[in-house]
């Protein structure tokens, strides 16, 4: 049914459940899958104030911590996929809003679905779905199926 589908992930629990769906529906198909993970821009006041504490660097400190996380993320994401047979491609898209990045990302690599959690780290950002999977919901020109 699905050709190439696009699974969302920021590490969460709830993600990681997204995933694991993904990766399962991904077997039935026997389709490729294509992971991403999306890092925000660094804060400008917490720079600001990092570097008025006198760290060096804050915005390189920033980046190479957001780099690590999305690297561990991605893979835990491949360790899944690999383990149910299931071909991967990760995918890290640096600063973006996560919600852009991920429609983005489905739209350049040809997705015709979207997996993704109904919230992630910040918890229920409105009443039952998170705002970045109401972002993407919202904006993606593919179906978008949400694990709750």
């Amino acid at each position: 049914m699905y050709k190439r589908i696009l699974i969302a992930t920021d590490g969460s629990e709830l993600a990681n459940k997204a995933v694991s769906h993904g990766i399962a529906l991904a077997k039935i198909d026997q389709a490729p899958v294509s992971v991403v993970t999306v890092t925000e821009m660094w804060p400008a006041f917490e720079m600001a104030h990092d570097y008025d504490r006198g760290k060096k660097d804050p915005i390189g400190n920033y980046e190479a911590k957001a780099s690590a996380a999305a690297r561990q993320i991605l893979d835990n994401a491949a360790n899944a996929a690999k383990s149910q047979g299931v071909d991967c491609t990760l995918i890290h898209v640096p600063d973006r809003h996560p919600a852009e990045g991920i429609v983005a990302t489905a739209q350049e690599i040809g997705a015709d679905l979207i997996v993704m959690a109904s919230h992630g780290r910040r918890g229920i950002g409105r009443m039952l779905l998170g705002s970045q999977t109401i972002d993407v919901t919202t904006h993606s020109k593919v179906p978008v199926l949400i694990v709750r």
